[in-house]
């Protein structure tokens, strides 16, 4: 299967929000033709403006494109713009590629790859990691669950958003190993709240304390690059505590249908839905320090 390169390639990007712009972004800089749907059109005004073609669905989205990337919000909206009348499934082109990138239920990623391969296109769910950094830097750590030939097919387009992409396998695969990751975070960033309200409770420096801990035993992504946000007192969404909660429902749910017991998990969803209903559900995920820290 031949590679998909500037010249061969025409992507349609639905869903520009925090991430998903960035994302955008970055491809067209290494000269993608885009296509791009949102459903608040105001949020890919500045793609269109740089030299996007704003589509009236996403289902034409589909039609200008053989590549279609979506990074959407909830599950609900993967499945909508997949598999409704009028959706992607149904739009487009035979042999495209359908690429999502949305955080989503790992049996929905199993029913959009065989829905796809019975309308002839390859379906590969590509869930990532990385927050509004690593989106805007092309850092992403790009999860792959699908068919290897459509993953090799696509892989000059996946370097445009990160570098550490990984063949995880079948379908399904991609948004398995993402709630892995989910479920790495949620424990650390409880972790990582307690330790700085720890931190203040001591009458210490949190900058001096993070400086001393975040290249230790201790240290993590989450410490080094949220830690700073909350010393600062900046609470705004790299990644939104709604989708956080939303992630960390699916996660729970695929456990139990292994039947594993995900304890730290399920403390940390709690302590988040106590934040959301705190009015805090459009925060960033480090916003969780409000509760250890009682500003709310």
């Amino acid at each position: 299967m031949k590679w998909l390169d500037t010249d061969s390639a025409v992507i349609g990007f639905i869903g520009t929000g925090v991430m998903g712009r960035s994302m955008a972004r970055n491809l067209m800089k290494q000269g993608y033709r885009l296509h791009v749907y949102s459903r608040t059109k105001s949020k890919a005004e500045e793609l269109v403006a740089e030299g996007a073609v704003w589509q009236p669905s996403p289902a034409e989205v589909a039609r200008h494109a053989n590549v279609i990337i979506t990074m959407v919000g909830f599950p609900r909206e993967v499945e909508e713009i997949y598999l409704q009348e009028d959706g992607i499934v149904a739009a487009a082109q035979p042999g495209s590629y359908l690429i999502d990138m949305t955080t989503s239920s790992p049996l929905l990623a199993g029913r959009i790859h065989t829905e796809a391969r019975q309308n002839g296109l390859h379906a590969l769910d590509a869930p990532v990691s990385g927050g509004d950094v690593g989106a805007r830097e092309a850092r992403l750590s790009i999860m792959i669950g699908g068919e290897r030939e459509a993953y090799d097919a696509v892989l000059p387009i996946l370097e445009s958003m990160g570098s550490n992409i990984v063949y995880q396998g079948s379908a399904g695969a991609g948004q398995h190993t993402k709630m892995c990751n989910q479920i790495a975070i949620a424990s650390n960033m409880m972790g990582v709240c307690e330790a700085l309200a720890y931190a203040e409770s001591a009458e210490l420096d949190p900058q001096k304390v993070l400086r001393s801990i975040e290249s230790g035993a201790a240290g993590s992504w989450s410490l080094s690059n949220l830690g700073p946000r909350i010393i600062a007192g900046n609470f705004d969404p790299g990644f939104y505590v709604k989708h956080f909660i939303k992630d960390m429902g699916i996660a729970l749910e695929s456990a139990a249908e292994m039947g594993l017991d995900t304890h730290g998990l399920r403390l940390a969803k709690s302590l988040y839905e106590q934040l959301a209903a705190r009015d805090g559900g459009d925060d960033g995920t480090q916003a969780l320090y409000k509760i250890y820290n009682r500003e709310l």
